[in-house]
């Protein structure tokens, strides 16, 4: 039989079960659930002192790309889109995410691809689009002549007043006679 003293302070409620206490009593000294020091008395039973030890944890799924797929996809984005080549003007999610999964064989939806993004230290501003055919010295000589605007030829409304209605207060002239 296992004694109170051979055993951890963090096991002392799998030893008041092995003392012969109840389960329930064993918890509640402890301030535990009983169902968790049920499955600790089921791994005590299995593999003795052993089974108490902490377990490796999963760590969750896989990558869905292996380091090489991820590097590829870094360099498109920062590479941008080719419109003859990817048919878009700007990558997109779905964009990428159709061209991972036509390239890698992979699916993804679209908010993992941003995460990915995100991971790879890129944010989600890009910048503006530009047309494959526009004339940058068409665009210069454009902004040269546009007439300047001048101030609006109708008056700019009054500041508002500090009255507690909201509105504007007027002057009122008192009689000072009476």
């Amino acid at each position: 039989m296992l004694l109170l003293r051979d055993v951890e302070a963090d096991d002392l409620a799998l030893a008041l079960v092995l003392e012969g206490h109840s389960r329930a009593e064993a918890a509640r000294n402890r301030g535990m659930d009983r169902p968790t020091l049920r499955d600790w008395v089921i791994r005590y039973n299995e593999q003795g002192i052993a089974g108490l030890s902490d377990r490796p944890h999963g760590g969750g799924a896989s990558p869905k790309l292996s380091v090489e797929e991820k590097a590829q996809l870094a360099a498109w984005v920062r590479q941008g889109s080719d419109i003859a080549e990817d048919g878009v003007v700007r990558w997109r999610l779905r964009d990428l995410r159709d061209q991972i999964l036509a390239r890698f064989f992979v699916p993804m939806h679209e908010r993992s691809v941003g995460r990915l993004l995100k991971t790879l230290m890129f944010s989600h501003i890009s910048a503006r689009p530009r047309h494959p055919q526009a004339d940058a010295a068409a665009q210069e000589a454009h902004k040269k002549t546009s007439p300047t605007w001048l101030l609006p030829s109708f008056p700019l409304p009054h500041k508002a007043s500090r009255s507690s209605c909201g509105g504007r207060t007027r002057l009122v002239l008192v009689n000072k006679a009476a």
